[in-house]
């Protein structure tokens, strides 16, 4: 297996899932490194050229990790909102329901 060109691949990957916020694609590149790492680790002392990309991988592992928890924040405030702002949501649809259609 060639170390160099593994690393760039998921790099490639993980920058690409990371831009487009694919969270499922993320997930599995996170489960792919998981797998892939020790087995690269596993086959000696590591090249300059290969360290380097090892690094560049870290990099972008941690801005996808940046935006996931970024997303998750927001996604945690909209529910917060949402669960605030309960009561109006259900006087509005109740409300809906008594306003014609045109049907």
């Amino acid at each position: 297996m060639d170390r160099h060109r593994t690393l760039l691949h998921l790099g490639q990957q993980l920058s690409a899932a990371t831009a487009a916020g694919d969270w499922a694609a993320l997930a599995a590149i996170n489960t792919m490194m998981g797998a892939t790492l020790p087995q690269l680790a596993a086959q000696g002392a590591w090249l300059p050229a290969e360290r380097a990309a090892l690094a560049a991988l870290r990099e972008l592992h941690l801005a996808a990790v940046a935006k996931v928890n970024g997303a998750a924040a927001e996604l945690g405030q909209h529910m917060h909102d949402m669960t605030n702002n309960r009561e109006g949501w259900l006087a509005y649809a109740l409300d809906s329901d008594n306003v014609p259609t045109g049907t």
